[in-house]
């Protein structure tokens, strides 16, 4: 983790709207024999008593199933929109270039759940994917019994409760305001995953350079 004070937000709902606007995230860990595991999965948020707790499932009898058995640790990465950036658009251009980018790693152990838990899981999951629509065909509720009963048991519902939450947001706040403004522009200009880094960065030009400054 890339822990420098300037690319830390202060704000904790920031980063919870961080994992929940980016969900498909890469959950990582390894066997007792130290063989890396690795898979995205979509992932839900959810606070209890003070304490945040990300779920999900994965499919039964996998190599990461088996890891998890073995060694709960775990490892989940959140990422957003990045893009390269040049240095060429900085006021002073003899510096390397470099990336912006948002990341949120959450560490703990895996937990597997029971069935019922995996079915509540599945019920919330589908529902939220397909915006509340409760006459969606595909969310849990409105599945065939048949296609759940064929499905169902090569999943395994877990849960996570967060013992550890680091994050870099880094968006060129380390530059100065003129180069900040022209890397925005730079990055509106290419589109896709640069612009979603512009917007970004766009929303913390008070903070960095308030007015009159």
């Amino acid at each position: 983790m890339y822990n420098i004070p300037y690319f830390k937000e202060k704000d904790e709902q920031t980063i919870l709207d961080f994992i929940e606007n980016n969900p498909f995230a890469f959950l990582t860990g390894s066997n007792l024999s130290g063989d890396q595991v690795v898979t995205q999965i979509p992932m839900l948020m959810e606070e209890r008593q003070g304490e945040l707790y990300l779920q999900g499932h994965i499919m039964c009898n996998t190599d990461h199933h088996k890891a998890f058995i073995e060694n709960p640790k775990a490892l989940l990465v959140f990422t957003g929109p990045n893009t390269y950036v040049s240095a060429s658009w900085y006021s002073n251009t003899q510096i390397g270039s470099t990336w912006n980018y948002m990341s949120v790693h959450i560490t703990g152990q895996i937990n597997f759940m029971t069935k019922l838990k995996l079915i509540e899981l599945m019920k919330k999951l589908t529902l939220k994917f397909e915006k509340g629509n409760t006459q969606s065909q595909t969310i849990y509720d409105n599945l065939p019994a048949e296609y759940l009963d064929k499905m169902m048991p090569g999943i395994i519902g877990i849960e996570l409760k967060a013992e550890k939450i680091e994050h870099v947001f880094k968006l060129s706040q380390n530059r100065d305001k003129a180069s900040y403004l022209n890397i925005i522009s730079k990055l509106e200009e290419q589109g896709g995953n640069a612009s979603m880094v512009a917007v970004e960065m766009k929303k913390r030009m008070e903070a960095l350079f308030p007015a009159g400054t």
